[in-house]
C-alpha cells in the first residue's frame, strides 16, 4: 500500500509540474505571437503611412531615416533588416503594380497570387504564409503591404526550442528529486501504516484467546445449567465478535502488496455460478428471489478464492439489503472488459450515499443494529478488485434498484 501511495505521490507531483510547464510554454508562445503580430502591424502602419517606405529626411546632403516618436523596438537598422513588398490594386481587384525592391525572393507571379489570397480572405490584417499583410486604401486606391516574418518566426522558433529543452531537462531533474524525496515524504505515512498493521495483528492475538475461552465456557455452562436466552445472547455476540476480528485481519492482509504471479487461469463462469447457487437457498429463506445470467466457459486469470469471496460479498450484501419480496440478479458479461454486476431491489436507493459504501465501517443503517453487518465487506471487495487491477462502483441501476459493477 505504501508503494502504491508513493507512486501516486510521484505521479501527482509530476503531473502538476508538467501542467505548470505546459501552461508556461503556451503562455510564452501566445505572448510572443501577440507581440510579433503587434510589431509587424506597427511596421506596416509606418510604411503604409509613408508611401510604401520608411520616413526619411535630408541632413547635410545625406538621406537619413527619421525616428522621432517611434516605438522602442525600431532603431536605425530596422529599415535595412525589414523585408517587405507592396501591391497596388485596380478597381476590379487585379494587380496594377507592385514594388519588390525591398525583398529579393518574391516574383511578380508571387505578388499576384498573394494579392488574390488576401482579397479572398477579406480581412484588413492577417497572415499569408510567412508574411504579415495589411490591406488599406490610400488616395482612393487599394493597396496591400506584405512584411516578411521569416526572421521573426525563426527567432521565436529557436527561442521556443531552447525553452522546451531547458524545461525538459528541468523536468527530468525535478522528477529525480521527487522520486528521491518521496521516500522521506512517505516515511510518516509508512510508519503510521506499519503501526496500524501491528495494532490489528496484536489485537487479533489478544482478542482471539479470550473469545475462544468465552465460547468454550458458554458451552460448559450450557451443559450444566441448560439452555437459556442469556447464554444464547452471549454466544451470538461472541461469534459475531470473532467474525469481526477475522474480517479485520483479512482486510489488513488485503492492503499488503501482492504479486500477480500468484494468479492462474480458471473457469470464471463456474466459480460465479457455484457461488450464486450457494446463496439461492438463503435468498429464498429471506423471501427474496435470486436470478442469474452467467454465460458458460468464460475464462479468467486471477485468484479463484478471492473472486469467489468477492462474489459472495456482493451477493451477501444484496440479500441483506434487498427489499422484502424483492429480486436479486447476478450477471456476467464480456465486452471490452469482463463485467460482473449484482443488482437488487432497494426502495430507498435515492437516499443512499453511493460513493461512501466502500468506506470502512460505513453502513447505511445509521442505527448500526445487530445483524446488519460490520461495514467492511465492501471494503474487502474493493481491495480484491484492485488486487486484480480492476474497478468496482455502486450505481443506481434503475428506479428502486441498486447495483454493484465490477470490471475485471
Amino acid at each position: 500500500m505504501i508503494k502504491k501511495l508513493r507512486r501516486q505521490f510521484i505521479l501527482v507531483c509530476t503531473l502538476s509540474f508538467a501542467a505548470v510547464f505546459l501552461i508556461m510554454i503556451v503562455a510564452i508562445n501566445v505572448t510572443n505571437t501577440v507581440r510579433q503580430n503587434k510589431h509587424l502591424d506597427i511596421l506596416a502602419d509606418i510604411i503604409s503611412e509613408n508611401g510604401g517606405s520608411f520616413p526619411r529626411m535630408m541632413t547635410k546632403g545625406k538621406m537619413q531615416f527619421r525616428f522621432e516618436s517611434m516605438p522602442n523596438f525600431i532603431n536605425t537598422e530596422t529599415p535595412f533588416t525589414t523585408r517587405f513588398y507592396t501591391v497596388v490594386l485596380d478597381e476590379d481587384g487585379s494587380v496594377k503594380s507592385s514594388d519588390t525592391s525591398f525583398i529579393s525572393d518574391v516574383s511578380e507571379g508571387d505578388t499576384e497570387e498573394s494579392a488574390a489570397a488576401v482579397l479572398r480572405k477579406g480581412k484588413e490584417r492577417g497572415w499569408y504564409g510567412d508574411f504579415r499583410y495589411k490591406l488599406y486604401e490610400s488616395d482612393g486606391v487599394r493597396k496591400i503591404i506584405f512584411i516578411s516574418a521569416k526572421n521573426h518566426k525563426g527567432t521565436v522558433r529557436d527561442f521556443m526550442n531552447s525553452t522546451v529543452i531547458v524545461f525538459g531537462l528541468g523536468s527530468l531533474a525535478v522528477l529525480g528529486l521527487i522520486i528521491l524525496l518521496s521516500h522521506f515524504a512517505m516515511r510518516p505515512a509508512a510508519e503510521s501504516y506499519q503501526k496500524q498493521k501491528q495494532f490489528i495483528t496484536d489485537a487479533n492475538h489478544e482478542l482471539k484467546t479470550p473469545l475462544t475461552l468465552i465460547l468454550t465456557n458458554i458451552d460448559i455452562a450450557e451443559s450444566e445449567l441448560g439452555q437459556n436466552d442469556w447464554l444464547d445472547d452471549i454466544r451470538s455476540e461472541g461469534q459475531r465478535m470473532s467474525k469481526l476480528v477475522n474480517r479485520l485481519v483479512t482486510l489488513s492482509r488485503m492492503d499488503e502488496e501482492k504479486k500477480i504471479g500468484d494468479f492462474s487461469e480458471f473457469d470464471l463462469s463456474e466459480t460465479i455460478s457455484d457461488t450464486v447457487s450457494e446463496f439461492s437457498d438463503l435468498a429464498s429463506m429471506c423471501g427474496k428471489t435470486l436470478e442469474s445470467d452467467i454465460p458458460p466457459n468464460v475464462k479468467y486469470c486471477g485468484d479463484v478464492s478471492e473472486i469467489r469471496q468477492l462474489t459472495a460479498i456482493l451477493l451477501d450484501n444484496a440479500v441483506k439489503y434487498c427489499d422484502e419480496g424483492g429480486i436479486i440478479r447476478a450477471e456476467l458479461s464480456q465486452k471490452k472488459h469482463l463485467t460482473l454486476t449484482v443488482k437488487n431491489s432497494c426502495s430507498n436507493v435515492d437516499s443512499i450515499q453511493l460513493d461512501r459504501l466502500f468506506d470502512r465501517f460505513y453502513r447505511e443503517d445509521t442505527a448500526r443494529t445487530a445483524g446488519s453487518g460490520f461495514g467492511i465487506g465492501l471494503s474487502i471487495a474493493r481491495s480484491i478488485t484492485e488486487h486484480h487491477k480492476g474497478s468496482i462502483k455502486a450505481v443506481k441501476a434503475d428506479d428502486g434498484i441498486i447495483g454493484f459493477t465490477v470490471k475485471l
